[in-house]
């Protein structure tokens, strides 16, 4: 609950904005802050614009207790600041806003914003959802700089707007892993043909944490009997990482006929991998799961231990 409940309080907070001292200033934003009144936001905006930079940055970091469109437009000034921190502040301070209609002063920046700029507006574009966000991602898709590609694909992706698939399947073929890994992350909303063939490929991809966001993704987007085999040679992959995420999909996706290929990866010397292990084929329910499980019921890691003996009674009580 506030603790200052009118504009007239605000405005005697305010009025510290005014004293001679950087420090008094500082602490005139904090209590602006600390007042959680909406009606304190365009005095924390005006202190964007003081001469001391600590001010401005304590400015900008006070905004992220605030959200809406004036916060917004405050937040897309300070990106300009000539002191790197209080960009910074602003950057992280856009990606907690939550109000739809903050997003039309980050469109409108957009416009002419160089590189750093640009992927602070996608970064606080993302969770809003604008539909009109679209366009202006779509054309940060052909940036030179990965970082604005990868900002791009997060607003797409998080629109899950089929029309905008085919933009997040290019971008899954991007040059960069890690726009790559943001793109594959992504198409997880769709449940297409398209979509699912652009996962199988990205199971292959060269980079390893492209082949982990993909066996991750299978579970939300591909069907069983497509899934499957790709899923089961993943099984196989060098990095356990990998082979983790291909073992839990395996598990939501039902397929009861990896559990023979999932069962002996427990006898790895990788506890994380392990558990996942004894719950994937706790999950698949199958008798010849038990061969694989009962050596470790009381292995030595409590995780371990745990999911095996959960395992072995949902087995045994048929509960698959």
């Amino acid at each position: 609950m506030p603790v200052f409940e009118n504009f007239d309080d605000v405005s005697d907070l305010a009025e510290g904005l005014d004293d001679p001292s950087p420090g008094g200033r500082i602490m005139a934003v904090i209590d602006l802050a600390d007042s959680a009144d909406p009606a304190a936001i365009p005095h924390i905006a005006r202190a964007i614009g003081d001469e001391d930079a600590g001010v401005r940055l304590q400015a900008a970091q006070a905004l992220t207790d605030f959200d809406g469109p004036e916060t917004a437009a405050a937040l897309v000034v300070a990106l300009d600041d000539a002191e790197p921190k209080v960009r910074a502040a602003a950057a992280v301070s856009l990606t907690e806003l939550k109000d739809p209609q903050a997003g039309t002063p980050l469109i409108t920046a957009l416009a002419g914003a160089d590189t750093d700029k640009t992927v602070a507006l996608l970064g606080g574009l993302k969770e809003l959802r604008r539909g009109d966000a679209l366009g202006p991602a779509v054309e940060a898709l052909s940036s030179d700089s990965a970082a604005v590609r990868a900002g791009a694909v997060g607003v797409i992706g998080w629109l899950q707007d089929e029309n905008a698939l085919p933009s997040l399947m290019a971008a899954a073929k991007d040059v960069d892993p890690d726009v790559r890994r943001i793109a594959v992350a992504a198409v997880g909303f769709s449940k297409s043909e398209h979509a699912e063939a652009a996962l199988i490929g990205a199971l292959y991809d060269a980079n390893w944490r492209v082949r982990e966001a993909a066996a991750e993704t299978m579970a939300k987007s591909a069907a069983p009997a497509a899934a499957s085999g790709p899923l089961i040679a993943a099984l196989e992959d060098e990095y356990w990482q990998v082979r983790l995420k291909a073992v839990r999909s395996l598990a939501k996706l039902g397929v009861t006929e990896a559990a023979s290929r999932i069962g002996p990866l427990i006898d790895l010397p990788l506890p994380n991998l392990r558990k996942e292990v004894a719950g994937a084929l706790g999950e698949l329910g199958q008798e010849e799961s038990r061969a694989y499980l009962e050596p470790y019921k009381d292995d030595e890691d409590p995780d371990v231990r745990k999911n095996v003996r959960w395992a072995l009674d949902r087995i045994m009580k048929g509960a698959a």
